[in-house]
């Protein structure tokens, strides 16, 4: 019993770690989207940044939504800022956007 515990708590923090924010620096960076994947279980545009490229993660298509972007909004070369979790080399968790002046939260309980 102990040990499927033991088992159980492992895999429920490997899948926080995978998916969710663990304490990483709060960043910002600005760029041009060069490429597009959205869908779950997360979206990822790719940003080019003073000449290197990063990835960000946005959220899922039902949580875009309800930030308030629309089709388009995020496509190949549009600028955005972006601000949230430095999760990695050149990785970002996104959890607000601008677009211009239109400001877009995707994740209103991490700001």
């Amino acid at each position: 019993m102990v040990a499927a515990l033991g088992v159980l708590l492992l895999a429920c923090t490997s899948a926080q770690a995978h998916h969710g924010w663990v304490g990483g620096e709060t960043i910002e960076i600005s760029g041009t989207v060069t490429a597009v994947r959205l869908g779950n279980p997360h979206g990822e545009l790719t940003l080019e940044v003073e000449g290197e490229e990063w990835t960000v993660e946005v959220g899922q298509p039902w949580r875009n939504e309800r930030a308030g972007l629309e089709e388009g909004d995020l496509a190949e070369g549009v600028a955005i800022r972006a601000s949230g979790e430095h999760a990695g080399e050149r990785l970002l968790k996104a959890e607000q956007l601008w677009i211009g002046e239109a400001h877009f939260v995707l994740y209103p309980g991490r700001i």
